[in-house]
């Protein structure tokens, strides 16, 4: 076989996904000691159970910890990072006063300054408890946020620096230099410490917290309650709740008391503080409650804990720990749902018939026995499922998309076995995504003109790839594989390969004519991973039996090369998703002669959590303001390649009283998809495809960032400016500059495009001599 032309070498190297989507990183960050561990240890267990949906990193700046406590702060949270302080540098600040423990404590949370891989920091000081909800603070986006003090009668603006929203323009080298400066003049009120430094270098000039966030014991003299609206609690002097407290302050001791918990009181509190509880804490702190008591219920919201993170396996040996009462519908189900997760399929309809006896689980344990037999080619026996889902609930939509998928199959003319191609794709479902929806057939675009069944034999990528379907794909000329990011471990999870394809190792030995992956993509997610051994073994014998092995980006070659030895490496190449080159492929085509006055805008709610982080409001209050600004320019429509991309519209009109019309693309044919988006004048798409299909089509783009997909691409045809991070705190403004600048000169901006386009295609080109020599035609 030749070798195809290398392609261009990306604009820059790939760096880490949050750096690809501008994705916030943040913190929260203590100092902490052996005089002030036990108070760091409640501050902990409050936050958890105060706000038991949140998990950020911890920070913990010490100067020398014993390994005992190092162990007992790692038990309260997964996400800690140690760091020690450069005690040596406050010296010049301390001046006689180092043996002083308070001078020390205050000095050294300044280190917090130095912190620089994260975007916003949040201090807390370890003689504080939380009491409620902390999520306005992770939504803070600018400047020093703190509360305002006043001390003695003193009506000056000053802070208290027990808690700090620090953001990254104060994370730098240039604002340590200010503090240090400050510091080692002696310029500020001795006996405050640190809020005296950060006062004087303020002057005043600093974002106001509402006073619930750093509620000053001293407010609460007298044994006055706490207020039911304080959300941080602070022991401030010298008498602190774990050395006794001090009188006049009992109402205040009890709520400080209510979290000095045993290990096995705070695990059961935490199971128990609501209902939405945060995965990595569920799983750090469910996982010894369960070994301790056996619980099963327990062991359903950790094992679902794991389905989420997309560790299958961890769920079911959670799980298989326990033993689950026979009348206890809900961990049946899940655990069903974990042993199908992992190709267990015969355990899991078991244990998903138990789960079906109880109404409020039937439809949903009906619905995975549909997709069993679906997966194992029964289409009799999935649709007989998803019929009993529907029954026990008409409005059950997974039993409602498996009845559909099963009903109405059309017949369909088949050519002769050694004409065809073997296709394995994701085989997009009516009413699907509109991207995956138009993939496959731009697939076999890439290969031949006729896409139809004539020349083609489809493989469902989900469906269990077993002897039958062997037979079948060995009869052929050649097996493609490709339409869509078919590296991803959380659609439909299988155990044989723990990607999308879901083929056993020894069916993919056994296949004898040649492979061809095409355009694949490696689509995990910012925060996602593949924790599974399996893909990596699958993923190397794929690579070692394919004639031709072709990633959609040079970010998934990078992505992908790392996980394979490297003498694989040279056979992972370049190939772009054939829906950028569409021009080039669909016969016939024609550059339309004049475009509609629109600007579409789409939208992606899959996985929401790991595209916004804590960013979705302010998101949503930039797109406000953008599309304001946008009208000015064209009329801006919304694009849903899914039903749940019209979410944007329904909450800019609710939250922000802008209204969209919205075009669902999730209904259109190939064709329609190709037309409207070569008619528009620019699209601004979050899904990969809501810029990829466009720009094929000769449409400019730019990319609203949540994924390192639209990074790569972008980097590939050496066009960063065509994306803005849905984290950038100027979404808004840059959406309106960028969007005025490629409208302006329309058709300078479209041969840009067909430029950028004509390097894909030469590439491409290149490819394609090579996969005929594989495949021949």
């Amino acid at each position: 076989m030749t070798t195809s032309t290398p392609a261009p070498a990306p604009a820059a190297p790939a760096t880490d996904a949050s750096a690809l989507t501008g994705k916030r990183r943040i913190a929260f960050a203590s100092f902490v000691d052996e005089n002030y561990l036990p108070g760091f240890l409640v501050l902990l267990r409050s936050l958890a159970l105060s706000n038991p949906h949140l998990c950020e990193d911890f920070l913990v700046l010490h100067d020398g910890l014993r390994p005992a406590s190092v162990a007992a702060i790692r038990d309260l949270h997964p996400r800690v990072t140690f760091r020690r302080v450069d005690a040596d540098h406050y010296d010049s600040y301390v001046k006689g006063d180092q043996e002083n423990y308070l001078v020390r404590k205050a000095y050294f949370i300044l280190d917090v300054f130095r912190v620089r891989d994260y975007d916003t920091v949040i201090t807390l000081d370890t003689d504080m408890v939380v009491l409620g909800p902390v999520d306005e603070l992770l939504t803070l986006r600018h400047g020093l946020a703190a509360v305002p003090q006043f001390f003695y009668g003193d009506k000056t603006r000053m802070l208290n620096s027990g808690l700090l929203v620090i953001q990254k323009e104060y994370l730098s080298d240039a604002f340590c230099a200010k503090i240090d400066a400050i510091g080692r003049s002696g310029t500020y009120e001795l006996d405050k410490h640190d809020q005296g430094i950060l006062n004087a270098l303020l002057d005043g000039d600093f974002v106001d917290l509402d006073p619930r966030y750093n509620y000053v014991k001293r407010r609460l003299s007298g044994d006055l309650p706490v207020p039911d609206d304080v959300a941080v609690l602070h022991f401030t002097g010298r008498h602190k709740p774990w050395q006794g407290g001090e009188a006049g302050y009992g109402l205040a001791q009890e709520r400080w008391a209510e979290f000095e918990l045993t290990d096995a009181e705070f695990h059961a509190a935490y199971l128990e503080a609501g209902d939405t509880l945060h995965p990595d804490l569920l799983v750090h702190y469910g996982t010894p409650h369960v070994e301790r008591t056996g619980d099963a219920d327990a062991a359903r919201k950790v094992a679902l804990a794991h389905i989420g993170a997309g560790d299958f396996q961890a769920a079911v040996d959670i799980l298989e720990q326990v033993h689950l009462p026979i009348d206890e519908a809900w961990p049946h189900e899940v655990y069903g749902n974990a042993l199908m997760s992992v190709s267990r399929y015969e355990e899991a309809k078991a244990h998903l018939h138990l789960a079906s006896a109880a109404p409020n689980r039937a439809a949903t344990a009906f619905s995975r026995l549909a997709q069993i037999a679906w997966v194992h080619g029964d289409d009799t026996q999935a649709r007989a499922y998803a019929t009993a889902g529907l029954t026990v609930d008409p409005t059950h939509r997974a039993s409602r998309i498996w009845h559909q998928r099963t009903t109405g199959i059309p017949a369909q003319p088949a050519g002769r076995p050694e004409d065809q191609l073997a296709h394995v794709a994701f085989y997009m479902d009516r009413q699907g995504n509109a991207g995956d929806k138009l993939l496959p057939e731009s697939v076999r675009l890439g290969f031949d003109r006729d896409t139809t069944s004539r020349r083609w034999h489809s493989v469902h990528a989900h469906r269990l790839f077993d002897r039958n379907a062997l037979e079948r794909v060995n009869a052929r000329r050649g097996l493609v594989i490709g339409g869509g990011g078919l590296f991803i471990p959380d659609t439909m999870p299988n155990g044989n390969s723990a990607w999308q394809w879901n083929v056993p190792d020894e069916m993919l030995k056994a296949i004898e004519v040649p492979i061809a992956v095409y355009a694949v993509g490696f689509n995990a997610f910012d925060g996602q991973s593949y924790r599974a051994h399996r893909f990596r073994e699958s993923l190397r014998l794929l690579v070692e039996k394919s004639a031709f092995f072709g990633l959609r980006n040079h970010g998934s070659i990078e992505k992908v090369r790392a996980m394979l030895p490297a003498h694989l490496h040279d056979k992972v190449r370049f190939q772009p998703c054939p829906t950028t080159v569409t021009r080039r492929l669909v016969d016939g085509w024609q550059d339309p002669a004049r475009r509609d006055d629109t600007i579409l805008v789409n939208a992606a709610y899959d996985r929401a959590g790991l595209r916004f982080g804590h960013d979705y409001g302010s998101f949503l209050a930039q797109m406000a303001k953008a599309v304001e600004g946008l009208r000015e320019l064209a009329d801006v429509q919304c694009v849903a390649h899914s039903l749940d991309d019209e979410k944007i519209a329904f909450d800019l009109r609710r939250e922000h009283g802008v209204s969209l019309p919205v075009i669902p693309m999730y209904d259109f044919d190939n064709d329609g998809i190709r037309d409207l988006y070569a008619r528009t004048k620019l699209v601004i798409g979050m899904r990969g495809h809501a810029g990829m299909i466009p720009f094929g089509c000769g449409t400019p783009i730019i990319s609203l960032i949540s994924h390192p997909k639209m990074a790569y691409f972008l980097r590939d045809i050496d066009r960063p400016e065509w994306g803005v991070s849905v984290h950038d705190r100027n979404l808004a403004a840059l959406l309106v500059e960028r969007s005025r600048d490629l409208l302006a000169d329309h058709d300078r901006t479209v041969a840009d495009v067909h430029g950028r386009q004509q390097e894909l295609w030469k590439v491409t080109e290149a490819n394609s001599a090579d996969l005929r020599t594989v495949l021949g035609g």
